[in-house]
């Protein structure tokens, strides 16, 4: 149970390191701030914006993972970034990291987890 933990505990901490160097990046439009979400006790992280573009209120989500049965599970993202790739560059093997935004049948394609 312990290496269980471990790797959990560790994975926690690569998602809050890669969202936390995402989170440095500001729109170039708009009076938006970016904000880390860590949920640490049920393994939600996101990443939202926030604020007024052109007197219109901004509430975006622009990055969501979860950490689910061992697994980093990217199930949103709005950027540029290939989270999956800067997650393997980090030490995240393939097989632990599900591409959740994509339906079962087309994540077995892929050289990531299907889930």
């Amino acid at each position: 149970m312990e290496k269980l933990t471990d790797k959990l505990t560790h994975y926690q901490q690569i998602v809050q390191q890669l969202l936390t160097g995402y989170a440095q990046s500001k729109p170039a439009y708009g009076e938006l701030e970016v904000e880390t979400i860590f949920d640490t006790q049920r393994n939600h992280y996101q990443i939202v914006h926030l604020g007024w573009h052109h007197k219109r209120w901004v509430h975006h989500c622009v990055m969501h993972l979860d950490i689910r049965n061992e697994k980093i599970w990217i199930l949103y993202n709005s950027t540029e970034h290939d989270i999956a790739d800067d997650l393997v560059n980090l030490g995240v093997p393939k097989q632990d990291i599900v591409l959740g935004f994509y339906p079962p049948f087309m994540r077995e394609m892929s050289d990531y987890a299907v889930g």
